[in-house]
């Protein structure tokens, strides 16, 4: 190791694919009782891996009914904080005696873990079904992947009779295809430049895409305490409300590594909440908070402080220690998530050495986004990704840390040399900072699983 001391069509969206799927035979039938061959079916049958627009997903869901889930509907939309939001409200509707179902979206091993019910990741045999039930329905209507996975997250929640459907919009809102279902309760987190290409140049275009899953007469919940002000502007012009606004509505302060706020309870009387700080970003806890609200969802203090000491959101300012090493892993992929990242390392209780892992996508701003980590790290380990071709160069990486001043830069052929480089350089009571994109997690993911039930086997 050597350590150098306004708006277009939607082409793809590659980080909402499954991470290098091995590659079916052409010679090979497909298996329709595999859900690895289904997965691989999926990524040939739409010209692009994705395309903005409802209407084909909406055709195919009317022919199999699934338009009206006989349910009530909460979608969360947003730039960052979308995961945490959906994974309080879920951990809080089961905890409370509700079956939701989740769907979200990316997958870090499992393409499972997009859909789950009451908690759980649902079987292959489920998901297979509703692919086979799509397949027979779409006829010649081409889908993309993260259309055929948004209806079978459908399919499934209808055949499992959930009470309550948890959605994730993948990109923007107003042309995801999550957006085809009328929310009950729609929810925007943070709104921040990420994806302008596809979704515009400033945070009002942005907040008018997400500001899509609005609907007329029903709740809306703002969870960016300084939100563009397209978003209550489109709320308006739709009809949308009440809208329960972070700051005015409901809100949040910490001190003294506590946060206390309140959010409005369904009866229009402030509902106090305490927690100690830890992951989770208090304004996502208060968002999914005051949206179970909206939908007259009741908890009991020791449910609440159940669902905030377990509820763990892979990939997002997600810690762990092992053999007295620290990891913070973080999908954060734009600069407003990587400042938040930066509050937990700055808070960390580590004494010594802070490394970094760090691999982004080649449209992101990479330079903007290293030099926010201006002398926060000791070392950076970067890398090259073969099979993902959005990825940027690890070259083109350590040339714009090199151009941020930084000088302990280690240039890997892969994501696995990255990270195994890295732990060479650790020592007890270090941390290493993993974050970039989902892809970065994702290769890190199985190595730490494979580290942990090493050390178990002994």
């Amino acid at each position: 190791m050597s350590i150098s001391m306004s708006r277009s069509p939607l082409k793809r969206l590659s980080n909402q694919k499954p991470r290098n799927p091995p590659q079916r035979s052409p010679n090979r039938p497909m298996n329709k009782s595999a859900l690895e061959d289904w997965l691989q079916h999926l990524e040939s049958l739409h010209p692009t891996a994705m395309e903005l627009g409802l209407e084909r997903v909406r055709s195919v869901a009317q022919t199999l009914e699934l338009l009206a889930p006989g349910c009530r509907v909460i979608t969360v939309a947003g730039t960052n904080g979308k995961g945490s939001t959906v994974a309080v409200l879920e951990s809080l509707l089961t905890v409370t005696g509700h079956r939701p179902g989740c769907f979200t979206s990316p997958h870090f091993l499992r393409f499972n873990e997009r859909i789950r019910v009451a908690g759980e990741e649902v079987d292959d045999a489920d998901i297979v079904a509703a692919f086979s039930a799509i397949e027979q329905a779409r006829g010649e209507t081409s889908l993309t992947y993260f259309e055929f996975a948004t209806l079978a997250a459908l399919w499934v929640f209808r055949a499992r009779e959930v009470d309550v459907v948890v959605l994730e919009v993948g990109l923007g809102g107003r042309l995801d295809s999550s957006n085809v279902i009328d929310a009950s309760v729609a929810v925007i987190t943070s709104i921040d430049l990420d994806h302008q290409e596809w979704l515009g140049d400033t945070r009002e275009d942005i907040g008018r895409e997400k500001a899509g899953i609005m609907r007329a007469g029903r709740p809306v919940v703002i969870a960016d305490p300084d939100p563009p002000g397209s978003l209550r502007q489109c709320a308006a012009e739709v009809g949308a409300g009440p809208v329960l606004q972070a700051g005015r509505d409901f809100s949040w302060e910490r001190q003294d590594g506590r946060w206390s706020g309140a959010i409005t309870g369904a009866d229009g009387e402030a509902v106090a909440i305490a927690a100690a700080d830890g992951p989770l970003l208090a304004a996502n806890i208060c968002g999914a908070l005051q949206a179970a609200t909206c939908l007259g969802v009741a908890w009991a203090p020791d449910q609440l402080t159940t669902v905030l000491e377990n509820v763990v959101v892979t990939g997002r300012r997600q810690q762990l220690v092992m053999a007295g090493r620290h990891y913070l892993l973080d999908v954060a992929h734009n600069p407003a998530a990587i400042h938040k990242m930066l509050e937990i390392v700055d808070a960390s209780a580590c004494n010594g050495k802070v490394i970094a892992l760090f691999s982004a996508m080649k449209d992101k701003p990479v330079a903007d986004m290293v030099a926010l980590c201006d002398k926060r790290f000791d070392a950076w380990f970067v890398a090259d990704q073969p099979n993902n071709p959005r990825a940027a160069a690890g070259e083109d990486i350590a040339a714009a840390l090199r151009e941020a001043g930084q000088s302990m830069i280690s240039v890997s052929k892969n994501l696995r040399q990255a990270f195994r480089r890295a732990q060479t350089l650790m020592d007890e009571g270090d941390l290493l900072v993993v974050f970039g994109s989902f892809f970065t997690v994702t290769a890190v993911v199985p190595l730490l699983d494979k580290d942990r039930a090493k050390r178990e086997a002994i």
